[in-house]
């Protein structure tokens, strides 16, 4: 199940839950983290310890975690889920994953401190903008899908080149290594981008008053982790902590993580709009019933318990 931030994914994957006998999968590369709970809209302990997820709370927020990484540890969870007699359901937005289950990986390098660094240093001198165009010169198929001030995807890119003398997108490809299983693609899509937008700057006001500041000033509470572990550029938390540092006022770190926000869904909907060929599309009346969208599971799904 694909959507953009905002979609309503989780709540649908839950409806078909109490209808199928599946195990949902996490495709969110925000949620693998321990403690970034609020900002990442991750299903709260009640439903965690209800209904089984994978791929959740599977990293510190120092740690970085690859496309690569993700197609090892769903591969071995699918396998598993299967195991059981149950279906993966696979729920998120962060497409790269779900391409690399689908369509398979080159192996990319481990990620390098030294090269990071370097890229850092740079940034800091020239703004992540300056290095995007130089992303845009060599690799621009990546750089399209990357927008300018996203920190964290333009460094992964530059240090794959660097290290590798080849550009990202260069290490996809339809694979024989992919993972060999029948995927049955369900689309989620908003009616309206203005509506997807006005439920983006909502949740996001529903977050700060569930504590998003103040979990965001727990969990990067040293200035190493604010300025360089991974999920620090998370968007929102990136605001955020730039709030903390005095960088701007809150309702200026506010606005901001907005307007990423739905930059964000911006860039998934332009990613849907050309990669989902072929997948059942869903909008937001369908979304609204559940029993439509079981049903029509039931019919395609090539799995004899269903």
């Amino acid at each position: 199940m694909k959507g953009p931030t905002a979609s309503g994914k989780t709540a649908l994957s839950l409806k078909l839950f109490e209808r199928l006998p599946v195990e949902i999968v996490s495709v969110d590369s925000a949620q693998i983290y321990r403690g970034l709970d609020i900002g990442t809209a991750k299903p709260d302990t009640d439903i965690l310890g209800q209904v089984p997820h994978h791929l959740i709370d599977i990293r510190e927020v120092q740690e970085t975690y690859s496309a690569a990484n993700f197609f090892q540890d769903a591969a071995k969870v699918m396998s598993e889920i299967h195991q059981r007699g149950h279906i993966p359901l696979l729920v998120g937005g962060t497409f790269l994953y779900f391409r690399a289950i689908e369509q398979g990986l080159h192996q990319l390098p481990e990620a390098d401190p030294t090269v990071r660094a370097r890229i850092d240093q740079r940034a800091k001198k020239e703004g992540w903008s300056s290095l995007h165009r130089e992303l845009s010169r060599v690799d621009p198929e990546t750089a399209k899908r990357i927008d300018e001030n996203d920190a964290q995807r333009i460094q992964r890119a530059l240090e794959v080149l660097y290290l590798t003398g080849k550009t990202l997108s260069s290490h996809f490809f339809k694979s024989p290594e992919g993972l060999k299983m029948h995927f049955l693609d369900l689309t989620l899509l908003p009616d309206s981008r203005d509506e997807l937008y006005n439920r983006i700057n909502r949740r996001f006001d529903e977050m700060m008053t569930q504590g998003l500041l103040e979990e965001t000033q727990r969990i990067f509470n040293t200035k190493e982790l604010a300025r360089n572990s991974p999920a620090a550029k998370i968007v929102g938390y990136r605001q955020l902590i730039r709030f903390l540092e005095g960088d701007y006022d809150l309702a200026t770190a506010i606005d901001r993580a907005k307007a990423a926000s739905r930059q964000y869904a911006k860039r998934q909907l332009t990613w849907l709009r050309h990669q989902s060929a072929g997948a059942q599309c869903f909008f937001d009346q369908d979304r609204l019933q559940p029993a439509k969208i079981v049903e029509w599971v039931k019919k395609n799904l090539r799995y004899n318990r269903v």
